[in-house]
């Protein structure tokens, strides 16, 4: 058995982190001491292991859950779904890695976006949720995107791309003023129309996945330039909280 402060230490995730997973019923311990201190098994280090390959893959908290508490959960094929998802992320970073090259030779103003297409990838991850189990938001992306040609889906993301772009070249203004909403506004209705109905409370999630780091937001700094995720992270969540509040 280990304790909470070993697990944190071994696995490279906070206490904090570990004790928000026990209140939303994602990985409770074992036991606890007799000071009330958290103990964790090898069958909850394994459980570990799982959500933060899951997280690695930007899965929701929420999804990983269902997925893991599913009946059908299969953890050896599970598994070997999740190594293929990181070998196509991988291969989409390297991509990535050749296109930033490649601006760096060319200028900012090589306007190829086809780095950024994630068709493998997200047709792969489609494939094993569907597994696994679905959200609303998929289902609805799912049926959005049925009939799509790869030359439709590759101009939409190409059309999703140029919004950023756009928003690159305001990143030094102040995120709350009405030109930087108005395109947090549009961001979210081309979200809506093309892929599933954005929520202000989903785009308040996105918008902290664009500045989190990550492939997310290396695609959007690629294109905008640095500091552009964490820009529409500013102004999207200035966006959403005065529509939520």
């Amino acid at each position: 058995m280990m304790t909470v402060h070993e697990v944190s230490k071994i696995a490279g995730v906070s206490i904090r982190t570990l004790q928000y997973y026990d209140k939303i019923g994602l990985l409770h311990p074992t036991g606890y001491t007799d000071a009330g201190y958290r103990l964790y098994d090898d069958a909850d280090l394994e459980r570990l292991q799982q959500i933060l390959l899951f997280r690695e893959l930007e899965f929701p908290l929420k999804d990983i859950r269902k997925i893991m508490d599913s009946p059908d959960f299969d953890r050896s094929k599970a598994l070997e779904q999740q190594i293929e998802l990181l070998t196509l992320k991988k291969e989409h970073l390297d991509n990535l890695i050749k296109f930033a090259l490649g601006i760096k030779m060319l200028g900012v103003k090589h306007m190829d976006f086809s780095a950024f297409d994630r068709s493998k990838l997200d047709e792969y991850a489609r494939q094993a949720k569907e597994q696994w189990g679905n959200t609303p938001e998929y289902k609805e992306f799912a049926e959005k995107s049925k009939n799509r040609t790869k030359e439709e889906d590759k101009l939409l993301a190409d059309r999703f791309a140029l919004l950023f772009k756009e928003a690159g070249e305001m990143r030094h203004t102040d995120p709350a003023s009405p030109k930087a909403q108005d395109l947090v506004r549009r961001i979210q209705d081309y979200i809506t129309e093309n892929a599933y109905t954005c929520s202000d409370k989903i785009l308040s999630v996105l918008g902290k996945m664009y500045s989190g780091g990550g492939d997310i937001s290396k695609n959007i700094d690629g294109v905008g330039g640095e500091g552009t995720g964490e820009f529409v992270d500013k102004a999207i969540q200035i966006y959403t909280q005065r529509s939520l509040s």
